[in-house]
């Protein structure tokens, strides 16, 4: 028979086989599942904590969050719900929850300050951002003071105070004289860490009128100065400045030396609290003569060399980044040749909460189990609150499926419509750590991802796989079959992964055929197809050779190729890794390059590169021209440099206990010295075939000795190194194995904690495999009761925690730990301090009561209980409270218990009650808390709230219904807060940044609508809507009217828009009647490819230049006005010109040469007909040429507008033209007509001005009334 115990344990067992906890369902991030996937929010970002804004900026409080429904945001300030359209200085950035705060119509930053906290929700949960404590930088002035001059005796200590005004954030200080130069500081003189400048003692040439003490604000960027001190020093002899010396710093003079004695801190000892992971600055400034030197201690061991540091002359001792070994018993000791003096600091390193197990995000079919776990450390220990869409769990509806223990929830046989997300909130008295993770049940059926009938081409021999992504919950099985036929492909040489992939492991061409992944769950099932081609390798079966050529023969490289031949192949080459363009002189075939008549400019690198669409080979060789007196000179001095051969040959030598002397042989550098050798080694205990580096060494080294652990069986290679890369492995040495030892490591992360009321649970992280150091690792816990002076209790186990069982309800215990083997035990770690379990508190609070109540807040009293009945750490008194009904009649509530924690020790404990709504009845009732528990309940009190303002209506609607009416829709506020008599409307126009006459409208609470009749269908109305009770006027709910559909202003228009496009920029010209310089113009370019759009806005006046356009690319443009945008032009269509690629000298082209030749043979010919028809007194006839009429074309102001009059009557007559004084005159034979006389367009050092000025048409340049060239400089503007 088993006894109460044996079926204790045998249930406990059963539960254990029963439970399954599935592994968490991971989404694929692919759109097809993402967009049909319901996600709750997720905050993604959010501002920082303690949130210091600069006053002269508009103020950003970040809030981004994703999930499907797309969240809404809401906030809460100061821990009320905070209405945007109440404040007009307030907005929300769409799709986010960012909050915009400007000032440019007024208002102090200062009102804004305050406690934050943004809320996403969609239909699946709600999301909480931390709470963000917004403070405004402060930069206040500095007291006025007046100073009198201090006087002091030479050789006696001096402390000139600063006192610099508290700042936000606090200032920076510091000393300087009247001329701005910084007060010298030195081991005598210095500055401490409250800004007082300190002098250890005074010398008379310390006598000065300006000592000042200066604050620097980092935030306004300004400094403030105090008023400045007048130093006087008496001396008993006479001073001159000419006497001092650095030897001699009295000139001579008798003054009196004194012990050292302490100017900072006071007394003999002193107490120091710092946080984990900050800095730790430590100060001792002593007084005396001669200057004492300081210097540190730490009681009880060695100051960390790597982590502390001096400054200050020694007399600061700072450490950064804290950690809890750091705290102890600190000494600073000055002393000069008359005496010492000590002062302790004892520290106490105290920490914020910090993650051990951060909770995340949990994705499950229906049926399945998971959990969350929120495991977090600190000093105070923290206390760990759950919390299910923003709400206490305790106040959430019951879910049979879910269970709290402390740090973890628990999720059995979770069903559909459970999703939420879950906050956990980890706080003690010096911070809180909040994560949201989200719980998503999710019924999906399988579904195939991939691509369908997809076809792989695969190089034979080679490992390939076969993707089929899929997904589905539950998460499907998933199967391969081959041709339609077998019963699934696994094993041999198939291998499936558990994310559907197939692996063939040798793909032969037996292999190829059609293969079917299927995926089956309750739900149904989904399956694929892919086909596989098996192909033969390309490769290159005869490589180019490295080869010299004498300048002026001929070179020839082979890459000759063998491939598929079902599978096209292309074949490159490159010099020195760049295309290599085949000219007139270079020739390549199929299997090789010719390089004829070779320079020196031919000598590089030629590389052969082979591709096909799924594989490629590559060859190189080196081409060195030499001169033909240079025949004989060694080919490979002219090979380029290459990776070392590897070091052969490694013996060891030497062989201690953790120790061995490792030799090689050097390979050939390939003309490139060895700069290192890397040594790696392998053991084949704990991760067998595994190579890991283990020392780096110069390369004038091959004998190295080599520290090892123990008990590990090694074997090493070497690396070289230079500078081409690495060589291959080394063989490997023969085997070496190390004597095992007692391990060095101590256990990390040694903690302990109650789960129970009776246990304590003691933790730790187990040691890594190097470093056992022995086998049979195990571990030696020791612990007892805190400050008993009892003996140890010790245990030895294989695991990584023990529960120590039968301790009495939370209390402290030592704990430390020590790791063992065969070989004997290590270090003992230092002790720790941990608790046992807490029980529910016994007693409750009596006598609650209230003392004064107004609309929102209610002041509450109450005896506490006696701490001893806690029963664990005192957390905090528990007040629960719910609005048991309002008092506007027919108003239904919500009678849902809220809480709110007050920690008080005192003994006549209060608190105030707030974010309550008026007009109420309310009910409460208060606990005592620990971590785990609640106590009993407290009497309960029923009190009422006073009438308050309203809150704002629940929507206010704007419908613009025709040209001149626009209609007002709004619907009683959700909390009225009181009777409503009225609501209120306050309304003006509003024209850019003007704001017209504010009107009054008040209405009866029983109306819900107004309709107002426009002056004018183009105005613009903002209307603030309220509703008032007695008490007031509620939240205001601000709305501005809407445009009209499709309105426009009559008179503007945007027409003949025209564009000149070369391959990556266009000039881009349109006309317009906009008042000249009074517009802004936006030019939209739409890439007929991919349709994407990229918009330009101009300032400047057309023509424009538009820089950074693809070559060759097809453009949709039209240009329309910034501040009008119905106001557009047509859209036209052009293409730009193509790039040029491939540059060649046209100067050495024959068909150029001989094209220039016959042009100078042809005008030769004219020239010397011309030279006879003149001779023999003939005319040419020019005169009776008869010019074509221009187009006439739009003339340009200075200003850059246009003038639209007809410029016929400014043309020269028929047959005529313009001379360069302005007057008209017959046409002679001349070639200033044919460009090539007169005078040109040209800058001071011969460029062509029309490079940069704006292109002129042909009768601009030849039929202007000036023959000064105009040169407006355009605007470039760029796409990107």
């Amino acid at each position: 028979m088993l006894g109460q115990d044996g079926h204790a344990v045998l249930a406990l067992v059963l539960m254990l086989l029963l439970w399954r906890e599935a592994a968490p369902i991971e989404v694929p991030q692919d759109p097809k599942i993402l967009q049909d996937l319901k996600q709750p929010p997720t905050i993604v970002k959010q501002s920082v904590k303690d949130y210091i804004v600069d006053p002269r900026d508009n103020i950003i409080i970040e809030c981004e969050a994703k999930g499907n429904p797309v969240p809404t945001f809401s906030w809460r300030r100061n821990g009320k719900f905070f209405n945007i359209g109440k404040d007009p200085r307030v907005t929300m950035r769409k799709r986010s929850g960012t909050l915009e705060i400007g000032f440019r119509s007024g208002g102090r930053p200062e009102d804004y300050e305050g406690e934050y906290q943004c809320f996403a929700t969609n239909d699946l949960g709600v999301a909480l951002s931390n709470k963000i404590l917004l403070r405004v930088s402060k930069a206040p002035l500095w007291p006025k003071e007046v100073l009198e001059p201090v006087m002091v005796t030479e050789g006696s200590p001096l402390v000139l105070p600063c006192n610099p005004p508290p700042g936000l954030p606090p200032p920076y200080t510091f000393w300087m004289n009247s001329g701005m130069v910084p007060i010298p500081q030195d081991k005598r003189v210095s500055m401490g860490l409250n800004g007082d400048l300190y002098f250890s003692n005074v010398l008379a040439k310390d006598a000065h009128t300006d000592y000042s003490c200066n604050a620097r604000f980092p935030f306004t960027h300004t400094i403030q100065q105090k008023n400045p001190f007048t130093l006087r020093v008496q001396t008993k002899e006479l001073y001159n400045d000419t006497s001092y010396n650095a030897t001699d710093p009295y000139g001579g003079r008798k003054v009196a030396e004194s012990t050292p004695n302490f100017l900072s801190p006071s007394g003999s000892e002193s107490t120091k609290m710092v946080l984990r992971d900050e800095k730790l600055l430590l100060e001792c400034i002593a007084a005396g003569l001669p200057t004492p030197t300081v210097k540190w201690f730490k009681k009880g061991g060695d100051l960390p060399a790597r982590k502390v540091k001096f400054e200050n002359y020694n007399k600061t001792l700072k450490i950064i980044n804290v950690s809890e070994e750091d705290a102890g018993e600190y000494v600073c000791m000055a002393n000069n040749h008359l005496g010492s003096i000590r002062h302790s600091i004892f520290v106490q390193v105290k920490a914020a909460p910090y993650w051990l197990d951060k909770p995340t995000n949990l994705v499950l079919a229906p049926d399945e189990n998971g959990r969350l776990v929120c495991r977090a450390n600190g000093n105070p220990k923290p206390n760990i609150q759950w919390l299910i869409n923003g709400q206490p769990v305790e106040s959430s509806p019951p879910n049979p499926s879910r269970q709290e223990l402390g740090d973890t929830i628990i999720f059995r046989s979770v069903q559909m419509g459970s999703s939420a997300v879950y906050q956990c909130n980890a706080s003690n008295q010096h911070g809180y750590l909040l994560a949201n993770a989200f719980v998503s049940v999710l019924d999906m059926p399988p579904r195939m991802l991939g691509p369908k009938n997809q076809l792989i081409k695969v190089i034979e021999n080679n490992r390939t796989f076969l993707d089929c992504p899929f997904f589905g919950s539950p998460l499907p099985e998933l199967r391969w079959f081959k041709n339609g036929q077998g019963s699934g492909l696994d094993g041999g040489q198939y291998r499936v992964y558990i994310n559907g992939t197939l692996e063939i492991k040798r793909a032969r061409a037996e292999d190829e055929g059609t293969y079917t992944c299927l995926a089956n769950s309750i739900l149904g099932s989904a399956e694929n197809q892919v086909r596989l081609e098996v192909k033969e390798p390309t490769r290159i079966v005869r490589a180019p050779e490295h080869q010299s050529a004498i300048r002026g023969s001929t070179a020839r490289f082979n890459c000759k190729v063998k491939s598929d031949p079902t599978l096209p192949i292309t074949v490159t080459w490159t010099k020195d890794d760049k295309p290599l363009n085949m000219g007139w002189r270079l020739r390549k075939d199929e299997e090789s390059l010719t390089i004829p008549n070779v320079n020196e400019g031919d000598e590089g690198t030629y590389s052969c590169t082979v591709k096909s669409e799924i594989d490629q080979d590559s060859a190189s060789a080196r081409l060195t021209v030499l001169e033909e007196a240079s025949l004989n000179p060694s080919v490979s001095s002219a090979l380029p440099p290459d990776r070392p051969d590897p070091p052969i040959d490694l013996d060891l030598s030497d062989p201690a206990a953790r120790s061995i002397r490792l030799t090689w042989i050097p390979g050939n550098d390939h003309r490139s010295p060895v700069t290192q050798f890397l040594v790696q080694f392998e053991e084949n205990r704990w991760e067998p075939g595994r190579w890991q580096n283990l020392s780096t060494y110069p390369g004038d080294l091959n004998s190295v000795i080599l520290q090892l652990a123990p008990f590990v069986n090694y074997q090493f290679r070497v690396i070289a190194i230079n500078s081409v890369g690495q060589s291959k492995p080394s063989r490997p040495s023969l085997r070496y194995k190390t004597s095992g030892a007692a391990p060095d490591a101590i256990p990390k992360g040694l903690r302990g904690w109650g789960s129970k009321k009776d246990n304590m649970e003691i933790s730790w992280e187990p040691l890594l495999d190097l470093e056992r150091n022995g086998p049979n690792l195990r571990y030696n816990v020791w612990w007892r009761r805190k400050e008993l002076e009892e003996e140890w209790n010790n245990v030895t186990t294989m695991e990584s925690k023990y529960v120590v069982q039968n301790t009495e309800t939370y209390v402290p215990y030592e704990i430390k730990i020590q790791a063992m083997n065969e070989f004997g035990p290590g270090p003992e770690s230092n002790v720790v301090t941990g608790y046992s379990g807490e029980d529910k508190p016994t007693d409750a609070p009596t006598d609650l009561q209230m003392s004064k109540v107004d609309d929102t807040t209610a002041h509450i009293h109450w005896k506490p209980v006696d701490l001893n009945s806690v029963q664990g750490e005192f957390k905090e008194y528990r007040l629960y409270y719910w609005r048991e009904s309002s008092l506007v009649p027919g108003l239904v509530v919500s009678k849902e218990k809220k809480t709110k924690g007050f920690y008080s020790t005192v003994a006549g404990p209060s608190g105030i009650l707030s974010d309550l709504v008026p007009y109420s009845k309310y009910k409460m009732f208060m606990v005592v808390a620990n971590n785990r528990f609640e106590g009993p309940p407290s009497n309960t009190v029923e009190f009422t709230t006073k009438e308050g303002v309203p809150d704002a209506p629940r929507f206010f609607r704007i419908n613009r219904r025709s040209f001149d009416t626009i209609h007002l829709q709004w619907d009683k506020p959700l909390e009225p807060n009181g009777i409503l008599i009225a609501y209120q409307l306050k309304y003006h126009t509003v024209n850019g940044s003007r704001v017209g006459h504010t009107q009054l409208e008040t209405f009866y609470p029983n109306v819900t609508d107004f309709s107002l009749r426009l002056p004018d269908r183009s105005t613009r109305y903002k209307f603030f809507l309220s509703a008032r009770t007695t008490v007031g006027a509620g939240e205001v709910f601000a709305e501005e009217s809407p445009h009209f559909a499709n309105e426009v202003v009559p008179g503007r228009e945007i027409w003949n828009l025209t564009v000149e496009p070369n391959s990556n920029y266009a000039n881009v010209s349109w006309r317009h009647n906009f008042p000249a310089g009074s517009s802004e113009f936006v030019l939209e370019f739409t890439l007929d490819s991919d349709k994407t759009v990229k918009v330009v806005p101009v300032k400047q006046q057309p023509p424009i230049t538009v820089a950074d356009l693809i070559a060759g690319a097809k453009y949709h443009l039209r240009v329309y006005s910034h501040e009008l945008n119905s106001v557009s032009s047509k859209s036209v269509t052009f293409k730009t010109k193509a790039a040029y690629i491939d540059q060649v000298d046209i100067a050495t082209q024959g068909w150029f040469i001989g094209l220039m030749c016959a042009i100078a043979l042809i005008i030769l010919i004219l020239l010397i007909v011309c030279f006879i028809k003149r001779s023999r007194g003939g005319k040419y006839p020019v005169r009776d040429k008869k010019d074509l009429p221009l187009d006439p074309v739009d003339q340009k102001d200075q200003d850059g507008s246009f003038d639209y009059h007809s410029d016929e009557d400014n043309k020269p007559l028929q047959g005529s033209q313009t001379s360069l004084d302005g007057n008209v005159k017959e046409s002679d034979d001349s070639l200033v007509d044919y460009g090539e006389g007169g005078d040109g367009q040209f800058n001071e050092d011969g460029s062509f001005i029309g490079q940069y000025t704006v292109k002129k048409d042909k009768d601009e340049t030849e039929g202007n009334e000036s023959s000064e060239a105009t040169s407006p400089v355009n605007a470039i503007y760029s796409l990107a």
